[in-house]
Order: C-alpha cells, then structure tokens, then sequence
C-alpha cells in the first residue's frame, strides 16, 4: 500500500519512477490529506526523474546536512542549540518557501525574547551560511533570500587595571581566584582552563598545551607558563587525579557562577564576563610591547584581524612619527623660549 499508519499518522511509502524506495511522514492524521500529500511528493518525485527538476528540499534536511559536515568544528554545539530553536519556525518547510519576510519574523521573535541585537546576528549568520550551503555546495537551491543583520554597538575592550584585578582575586574563593590568576597569565578560555589535564602541563619546562580538538580554531596552542601560572598550577598538586583544577574532589565545570558575580560586587568591577579575563591578558600583552603576531599564537587566534582589535593599546610604534610634525605651535614655543623680552 502507498499509505501506512503508524501511531495515529499517515505515512507515505511508494517506489520513485528510477526504482528508488520513499518512505515519508505525511505530518497528519487524515488520510485524505495524507493521500494528498503523498500524490504531491509522487507528482514531483516523477518531474525530477523525468524533466530533471531539483527536488524540493526541506530545512530539515539542510540543517541535518549542516550538522554533519560541521560535526568537526568547535562552534558545532552552539550550532544544534540555535538550530533546535530555528525548528520551531522554520521546521517542516521548504526551503524555497523561506523567504525575506519569514526572516524577519524570526529576527522579531528572537528580539521579543529579550535577546541583544549580537545574540540574535549570531542565529541569523548560522541562517544566512546554511542557505548560502543550499546554493553554492549543495545546489539545492536557485537563489537564497537577503538576510539582513541587525546593527550591533561598537564593544570596547573592557579590561581591568592591576589594581583591579588583585583586588577581585582577594575577593574570590580559592578555586576560582586559582583560575581567574591562572587565565590572566596564559589567556586561555574558559572551557580550556577548566578541561585542563595534568598529561597537558609539564612544569620543569614551564610549558602547557591545548589539543587541537579543545581549541576553537582546531589548531594545537603552546601555552608558556610564566611564575604566576606556574604558582597557579603548582597549588592544584594533589587535589584531583587527572584534572588541573577542582573543587572538593570535583572536577570544575562552571566558572560564571553566584561565587564569581558576588566577587565582583564586591571588588567594585562592573560590566565585566570571565571571558574578559582573556581580553585583559591580551590588553596587558600589548601594552607591554608584545607585538600583534606573537599574541596572535600565544592566544589561538585564527586570524589576525581578531588581534587587530588590541592594536590602539600599543602606540609606541608611532611615537617617532608623530614627533616628526614639527608645527606652527611649536615653532610658536621656540621663539618665545628664546626672546628675552619675553622673561
């Protein structure tokens, strides 16, 4: 039979005209909407064979597509939690049916979640490439819609001074204050400080190292210890068998907790993520004099243009070149430096 039922739903099972078997969820529980569907998908399953049409292709099926081929990639996780939350909007549907005004109901939806016009860019983007996939890799569609990305504020580097950051450390617990000392001195993410192993350090050579498959870039990091991480390291001796850094026993998983936002109260530091730790440790970095491509590697960057964004803080470089204007103020200064009259 071309129409089977299985728990209360209709699903088409026929044999496509080049001898290839389909069997497919009609999504209801009417057989005569079910016997529709089914003389549709017969219909154009024959026009493809026959006529070479493209066979009409469902989100779906891309982001599954999508899912297996960035299975490799860092970001993958991220990837299936935007995709499970595009599912209620665009699952089931075609992909030519995608259209300008469906992403901007998706883009409102989002916004009407409280989300930051940043947080929404990021599900918009995975959007906009998995179409981009369906034209240019995988040919399954024509032409894809213009996904229009929202406007999102210039970010200042937000890093704290010195004095800042010894003081959050005092008002940390032992086991975050061991981690945030050990981030501002090696730069490591979250996930890598805490995923950190002790077959990963070697303290006699003051070295440590990130696997490809831990860095978001998929490129192994040397991570020189320098003495505050070493101190860092050299206090987690003992407490855990494999892990570097625990707490009672426990290997840490999460770092952004009420322990960590409690210390920032009362340290007197606003607007400020763990993340930023990193951004301080390279801000630090280049106000010292490391030059952009040495902190490109130290910090697992794939590209130096996530470096660029720290170039401001070194302007040594410049200082020559600035001092070679020789303008009309200070030739203004020389003469009255040099006319007695002016005593």
């Amino acid at each position: 039979m071309s129409l089977r039922k299985r728990g209360g739903i209709w699903w088409i099972d026929l044999i496509a005209p080049n001898g290839e078997r389909v069997r497919r969820t009609s999504g209801t529980a009417k057989k005569a909407l079910a016997q529709e569907f089914h003389d549709r998908i017969k219909s154009e399953l024959w026009r493809i064979v026959k006529l070479g049409e493209k066979p009409r292709r469902t989100w779906n099926e891309a982001a599954v597509k999508w899912l297996k081929e960035q299975s490799h990639k860092a970001t993958a996780k991220e990837d299936r939690a935007k995709l499970r939350w595009l599912d209620e909007h665009l699952g089931g549907k075609e992909l030519n049916a995608i259209n300008r005004a469906l992403i901007d109901r998706i883009t409102d939806a989002k916004l009407a979640g409280g989300c930051r016009n940043a947080t929404v860019n990021r599900v918009l983007a995975l959007l906009r490439a998995i179409l981009r996939k369906c034209v240019n890799d995988w040919e399954w569609l024509d032409k894809a819609p213009a996904v229009r990305m929202l406007r999102e504020p210039s970010r200042r580097i937000r890093y704290p001074t010195r004095q800042e950051a010894m003081r959050l450390l005092a008002e940390l617990p032992e086991h975050l204050a061991d981690m945030a000392a050990f981030s501002l001195a090696t730069g490591l993410r979250a996930a890598n400080v805490t995923g950190l192993m002790w077959s990963q350090v070697d303290l006699e050579r003051r070295l440590a190292w990130i696997h490809p498959d831990q860095a978001k870039a998929r490129k192994a990091i040397p991570v020189p210890l320098n003495a505050e991480a070493v101190a860092a390291v050299a206090k987690q001796l003992g407490k855990h068998a494999t892990h570097v850094f625990s707490y009672r026993g426990s290997r840490i998983t999460q770092v952004s907790t009420g322990a960590w936002y409690s210390a920032l109260k009362r340290a007197g530091i606003e607007d400020f993520r763990w993340h930023d730790l990193r951004h301080t440790w390279a801000s630090w970095h280049v106000q010292g004099g490391t030059p952009l491509f040495v902190l490109q590697e130290m910090g697992g960057w794939a590209s130096a243009e996530m470096v660029r964004r720290y170039a401001h803080l070194a302007a040594a470089h410049l200082a020559p070149y600035a001092e070679r204007l020789g303008g009309p103020c200070e030739k203004e200064l020389a003469i009255h430096d040099t006319n007695p009259s002016q005593a």
